[in-house]
């Protein structure tokens, strides 16, 4: 499987750093991928929503650790060049 990575709206303020889009072999993409500082740093947030209590469920999400550590090291490795071109700290 191809996977291909967007980072985009990388210059907010606060938590979020970055969105990211995933598209798989050019066909299917998934957007509303969060790189978020948290309080023990970087981390990469799946698509999400609220649900009728408030809390943030994910709407798209890895199902296997292999996977899920596959595509999150992609969203890692192209957030790195971003902000490298930026000339900003990396993940």
């Amino acid at each position: 499987m191809k996977l291909s990575v967007k980072v985009y709206n990388s210059t907010f303020e606060g938590k979020i750093k970055a969105m990211v889009s995933v598209y798989f072999n050019d066909c299917f993409v998934i957007k509303g991928f969060k790189i978020i500082d948290g309080k023990n740093g970087l981390f990469i947030a799946n698509p999400s929503k609220k649900n009728g209590e408030g809390e943030f469920v994910d709407v798209a999400h890895p199902v296997t650790k292999e996977f899920r550590e596959e595509l999150y090291s992609k969203i890692r490795d192209e957030y790195s060049k971003h902000k490298i071109s930026e000339g900003n700290d990396i993940i």
